[in-house]
C-alpha cells in the first residue's frame, strides 16, 4: 500500500472544508493554496464588506484569515478547531482591494498547534497579523482509503 501524498491530502482537507463552510462562501473567500500547515486564501472587499469609515470591517479580515488558519490546521486530515485566536490591524483595507491571508504552521504537536497567518493588499502591503492556537478533536474530513485508490476488504 502506498502512503498518501501529503500535498494531495491537504488540498483534499481544503476542499471539503471549503464545500461545507458557507461564511467563506458567501464572502467570496478562494483557496490559492493548500499545503501541509500551509493555506493561502483571497477574498475581494465589496462594499457590503465597509465599516463606518469606508474601510474594510475589521471582522471581514479576521474571518479571512481565521479561515486561512483553518485550512493550514486542518490539512492533516484530523479535526481540527480553534482555541483561541487575536489580531493586530496595521493597515485598512478598502473597496476594491484583493486580500490574501497566508497561514503558516509555527508548532504542531500533540492535540496542539500554533499558526500564523499575515493578511495583504493587492500592493503586497501587510494589513494585519493574525495569531491561531488549534486543537485536534475526533475526526477526520475525508476518506484517506479514496485518495489512495483502495477500497474497504469485505
Amino acid at each position: 500500500m502506498s502512503e498518501i501524498d501529503a500535498a494531495a491530502l491537504a488540498k483534499a482537507c481544503s476542499a471539503a472544508m471549503h464545500k461545507n463552510d458557507h461564511a467563506a462562501q458567501a464572502m467570496g473567500i478562494e483557496i490559492t493554496e493548500s499545503a501541509p500547515g500551509r493555506a493561502v486564501l483571497k477574498m475581494a472587499v465589496r462594499k457590503d464588506m465597509l465599516n463606518g469609515h469606508n474601510m474594510s470591517h475589521g471582522g471581514f479580515m479576521f474571518a479571512l484569515c481565521d479561515t486561512a488558519f483553518a485550512h493550514a490546521c486542518n490539512s492533516y486530515n484530523r479535526v481540527t478547531v480553534a482555541s483561541g485566536c487575536t489580531i493586530d490591524y496595521i493597515a485598512p483595507g478598502f473597496e476594491g482591494d484583493s486580500l490574501t491571508a497566508i497561514a503558516v504552521e509555527r508548532q504542531r504537536k500533540g492535540r496542539t498547534g500554533v499558526y500564523d497567518v499575515t493578511l495583504y493588499n493587492q500592493h503586497d502591503e501587510e494589513l494585519a497579523y493574525f495569531r491561531g492556537k488549534s486543537y485536534q478533536i475526533q475526526g477526520t474530513l475525508v476518506d484517506e482509503a479514496t485518495l489512495t485508490g483502495r477500497t474497504a476488504q469485505a
